[in-house]
């Protein structure tokens, strides 16, 4: 089959291998990016072959916001000691104003090369995913361990409950806004699981239906931002807290 200019890029930036020795691989693995590693490290070129499979589970978060935007970064590696390297947390940095003024594209564009020259010194594996949210009500929150961090976006502008509120998701991690939103999917799967276990415990058929509305509300409350009792004020919910106000969509990343 034929492989493409993208196939060998793709592989060279995992494995950091020349192009021809990558392209060699996919033709004789079909274009299949994982059997060409494994024929990459079998001929010897074992070394960055195998960095190609250790997972990023360290890296950085950072975000900011320049008037109607706010923009997150999420950059990843294997270890703590590369996380903490000024040269990667510069990637990160140059990414976020990249993608305030040029877009998410022409950030991660412009953190291949500064991401290769890193692995080339380190010999790390990295990923980046940078995010962009507009909008009237910009907020943003980076934990102080820049390990998670999320960007926000409220109905009508609110530098600090904006804040707040990513602070808030930031910490409790939220799967939606409203209780509707959540996937039905999802809620398919849990009735499921009560119905079962309510079999177990020997409830009635009469008062299951009851009971199961009652598991249902629960659950897409629990998973639900507004519905969650806010950090900062446990007797308000994040819903009373924001008053007249909503919001309309956030982005959270964690390492």
């Amino acid at each position: 089959m034929a492989i493409t200019a993208a196939q060998v890029n793709e592989l060279r930036q995992r494995t950091g291998i020349g192009m021809m020795a990558c392209k060699k691989a996919l033709e004789e693995a079909n274009g299949n990016e994982d059997k060409a590693i494994e024929i990459l490290r079998k001929k010897g070129a074992a070394k960055a072959a195998e960095k190609a499979e250790r997972e990023t589970k360290e890296g950085i978060i950072v975000a900011k916001v320049d008037g109607d935007k706010a923009v997150i970064v999420k950059l990843t590696c294997e270890t703590d000691f590369v996380a903490k390297n000024e040269e990667f947390k510069a990637i990160a940095k140059k990414a976020v104003d990249t993608a305030l003024k040029r877009g998410v594209e022409a950030a991660k564009k412009e953190a291949e090369p500064a991401m290769k020259d890193v692995f080339t010194k380190l010999g790390e594996n990295m990923g980046i995913e940078v995010d962009v949210i507009e909008g009237k009500g910009i907020g943003e929150y980076v934990h102080t361990n820049g390990k998670v961090g999320t960007i926000v976006n409220l109905k009508s502008k609110d530098a600090a409950k904006a804040r707040d509120i990513a602070m808030h998701i930031t910490a409790m991690n939220p799967e939606v806004i409203r209780p509707e939103d959540l996937p039905e999917d999802v809620v398919v799967k849990e009735r499921e699981i009560w119905a079962e276990q309510l079999k177990a415990e020997g409830k009635p058929e009469a008062i299951m239906g009851k009971i199961m509305e009652g598991k249902e509300k629960k659950f897409r409350e629990e998973a639900a931002l507004i519905k969650q009792s806010f950090v900062k004020d446990g007797d308000k919910t994040v819903e009373q807290y924001l008053e007249d106000n909503s919001v309309e969509s956030f982005v959270r990343m964690a390492i």
